[in-house]
């Protein structure tokens, strides 16, 4: 066989179908390597004749190599070509199901609907004012897109109630700040989000985790904690909880809602996923408006780059200290960022892109459901699962062998607020860009849940 040939073996048709032709071919390059088709040192093809083979321009290849020497799959040495990186040998990247991210969904460009989006907000905007400090809410219009994407949670809301945050953690560290004093106790969930549980620390606070079931928090579970700590402040995300993708059910949020109006609680509910999740009941928001503050982050369930996050007082609550909150612990959000968060909500895109990365995580969840022992617990939307493991495996042990195998996964210590944890792991789907990739580090733990090291 020729030695041009052989350099191309490795590839394979493009799908039409699957999303930008570039990121195929950095996908197939990365398979060809996991599977040791390709292996450190290897020439690539010239980019010409790799583009003439696939029946694509050479701009797409040249891309390709591009977002290859980007991730670190691919050197370029002047005047002999392309070359698969001697870096991956020594210390290759884990496969990270750590980080819950939204997957990028196919068949969507993100990167042409950025600079798209980006180019119609500067025929609109003054380009210094656009990147000059911005105080306050955020703009009228912002704040209109942000109770627009709220409306199918929590109804019809006036601009004016809204605040613009750059991001979910700024906004809890805000509230924190606002709402408790070092040596305060806050009311938790056992397991939450460990962003909120860093903020409390921080803060000085104390954190009493509250009973729960596989329904959630238990309603007399909180008076007790209430009554025993006299706290005033609960913390909680009700649909697709971090860790453990449960969502409360409307009865259950009922029933706390009626002990936190007899305990003259104020509720923080961080609700990043009720428009992903597309089944969750009412948000506490809607159940208990006149006590409830309301934080939906874009990040989570768009993409993280946008640093955009709603947030709703309770009805009444005069905003401005919580302004005064957010501005201390994060100055602004990036305006450029925000005015594309609003420009999208506008014009359709971000839903477009909110049902993309539905699918995509549905897929996803399929994968895991295949490859995972079943004792796993997901959502046909959610964007992680929670393993719990069985008794061969404690979770420490289970962390590092992961870890000596390629794959990054997280323990329930990170997510505990007090007691012991449970031996269990949570494994983010969205983190790995290609599903097959997914697939192979998804079979590889599965593999070594069930089996042991």
């Amino acid at each position: 066989m020729a030695e041009s040939d052989e350099t191309l073996s490795w590839t394979s048709r493009l799908d039409p179908a699957a999303g930008p032709r570039y990121l195929q071919i950095v996908a197939q390059l990365e398979q060809a390597m996991a599977t040791g088709r390709l292996r450190p040192g290897d020439r690539l093809p010239p980019q010409r004749r790799l583009a003439e083979h696939l029946v694509v321009d050479l701009t797409t290849v040249t891309r390709a190599f591009g977002e290859a020497r980007e991730r670190g799959l691919i050197d370029a040495v002047t005047g002999r070509g392309s070359f698969i990186s001697a870096r991956q040998e020594q210390a290759g990247p884990p496969l990270d199901l750590s980080m819950t991210i939204p997957p990028a969904p196919k068949g969507l460009r993100l990167g042409e609907l950025m600079q798209r989006g980006i180019a119609e907000i500067l025929t609109r905007s003054d380009a210094d004012q656009l990147m000059n400090y911005h105080g306050g809410a955020g703009s009228l219009a912002e704040r209109a897109a942000g109770a627009a994407w709220l409306a199918p949670s929590l109804g019809a809301l006036t601009p004016q109630r809204i605040a613009v945050a750059p991001g979910a953690q700024a906004a809890l560290n805000a509230l924190l700040s606002l709402l408790a004093r070092p040596g305060n106790t806050i009311l938790t969930e056992p397991l939450a989000y460990p962003g909120l549980i860093g903020a409390a620390r921080q803060r000085g606070l104390a954190m009493a985790p509250v009973a729960s079931d596989a329904d959630g928090p238990l309603p007399e579970a909180l008076e007790e904690a209430a009554n025993r700590s006299g706290a005033r402040l609960f913390a909680l995300t009700p649909t697709l909880q971090n860790p453990t993708c449960m969502i409360i059910p409307e009865r259950r949020r009922q029933d706390l809602v009626a002990v936190a109006r007899r305990r003259d609680l104020i509720l923080i509910e961080d609700d990043p996923y009720s428009l992903l999740a597309g089944d969750a009941p009412a948000p506490l928001a809607a159940l208990a408006p006149e006590r409830t503050w309301h934080v939906a982050t874009l990040s989570k369930v768009l993409t993280p780059g946008l640093r955009t996050a709603f947030v709703v007082p309770p009805e009444g609550a005069d905003g401005a200290p919580f302004l005064a909150a957010l501005r201390a612990t994060a100055l602004m959000p990036a305006p450029l960022m925000t005015a594309l968060a609003a420009h999208w909500i506008r014009i359709g895109a971000a839903k477009d892109l909110l049902e993309g990365v539905r699918r995509e995580a549905a897929e996803r969840q399929l994968l895991a459901r295949e490859l995972l022992p079943a004792t796993m617990r997901g959502h046909p939307h959610a964007l992680h699962v929670w393993q719990p493991l069985p008794s061969h495996w404690a979770r420490d042990r289970l962390i590092e062998s992961a870890r000596e195998a390629g794959l990054g996964v997280m323990a329930a210590d990170a997510f505990s607020t007090g007691g012991v944890a449970p031996d269990a792991i949570r494994i983010a789907l969205g983190a790995i860009p290609e599903r097959a990739r997914l697939a192979e580090a998804l079979g590889l733990l599965g593999r070594l849940i069930r089996e042991g090291s």
